[in-house]
């Protein structure tokens, strides 16, 4: 599929989708929501409410996927590939405000240059936050201004690359006593996109390729306004 397809695909699974779903709908990264809905009892049940922002950016010959390396010294996610996003702030109108304020603080990324598309269905983190992915389309011409604090460094990925299953790489890891549970990694240029970064974008490769869109939603345990 050329990066116009793709573009077209992910503007029409997540045209007219809302953000926050009730606890039967957050999905675990990676999983189904079949499969998510089986761990419930085993995952926190008042997580902290946050957003992160998937930047889908559109190249010249194909869109990519702008991803932040987090800075070594954090509490939270130390070191790991990331999006950016955090909290969500009484102060913010919802997750698109919360990711988009979030990616200015933690990049420099300026909302000007992002059109937001929609959300996938809240992930609910073992470290105690349930994110709201909100997905984007970023145009060329914007320029990264990195917090240190937060973030030691950005980078591209293909979406192409990201939506070749060959890359999809899975494992066992041990959930306690809800036992194994099957995780992704995505190996990329010396890096390693895994955890809830890598099933985001399971998810919404899911959404995307599956042919059938009711059957894509109720995968990726989507609600339509």
């Amino acid at each position: 599929m050329d990066p116009h397809d793709w573009r077209a695909r992910i503007e029409a699974r997540l045209a007219n989708t809302r953000p926050r779903h009730a606890m039967e709908d957050w999905l675990t990264p990676g999983l189904t929501l079949q499969e998510s809905r089986s761990l419930q009892a085993y995952l926190p049940s008042t997580p902290i409410p946050a957003a992160v922002l998937i930047p889908v950016v559109e190249r010249d010959t194909q869109l990519t996927v702008l991803l932040t390396q987090r800075a070594s010294q954090l509490k939270n996610h130390a070191g790991q590939i990331s999006f950016p996003g955090g909290r969500i702030e009484p102060h913010d109108a919802g997750p698109s405000a919360a990711a988009l304020r979030e990616a200015h603080e933690e990049i420099g990324l300026e909302a000007r240059f992002v059109s937001v598309v929609g959300y996938l269905a809240d992930h609910i983190l073992l470290s105690g936050f349930l994110v709201t992915p909100v997905v984007a389309f970023v145009r060329p011409g914007f320029e990264l201004s990195l917090d240190a604090e937060e973030v030691a460094d950005t980078f591209e990925v293909p979406l192409s690359y990201v939506f070749e299953p060959a890359n999809q790489r899975s494992q066992r890891r041990r959930l306690g006593s809800a036992g194994d549970i099957k995780v992704w990694d995505i190996q990329y240029q010396g890096r390693n996109i895994w955890g809830a970064t890598a099933g985001m974008l399971l998810n919404l490769y899911r959404l995307c390729v599956t042919e059938n869109p009711a059957e894509a939603a109720e995968l990726a345990g989507l609600h339509h306004e």
